[in-house]
């Protein structure tokens, strides 16, 4: 599992787990580090490094692993590198404060989300 399909099980995890302002964009002509980011945010450090544990659990039991997961221990901004994708996720001050999203959204680049789609989002805005 890899692009597309990885970003919305990424984020359908997520967002089963109670993540707010979940976005998903498609950076490949952007930048060279990955082909898509997920940002979302938890409610508090103790939320955060529980959506860390569920994407890494869910996702293992597909069979894959992150390369590599930074700032686990504070967990105020944990990311997870998936090789083509790249999972953000924030204490709400950190988002807020470096609003990735703004940084590399070029106005055509969102992907769409199941739960979005559905019209059943009420946190990824």
């Amino acid at each position: 599992m890899q692009g597309e399909d990885l970003v919305k099980k990424v984020a359908q995890l997520l967002y089963d787990r109670k993540a707010r302002d979940i976005v998903a964009l498609k950076v490949d002509h952007l930048m060279v580090l990955t082909d898509y980011l997920v940002l979302a945010t938890g409610a508090n450090a103790l939320q955060t490094h529980a959506l860390m544990e569920h994407v890494d659990q869910g996702l293992s039991a597909l069979g894959l692993s992150p390369r590599r997961i930074e700032g686990q221990h504070a967990a105020r901004w944990i990311v997870m590198d998936y090789g083509t994708v790249m999972v953000h996720i924030f204490h709400p001050e950190d988002r807020e404060f470096y609003r990735l999203e703004r940084l590399w959204t070029d106005g055509s680049n969102r992907v769409p989300l199941p739960f979005e789609e559905e019209g059943q989002d009420q946190v990824a805005r």
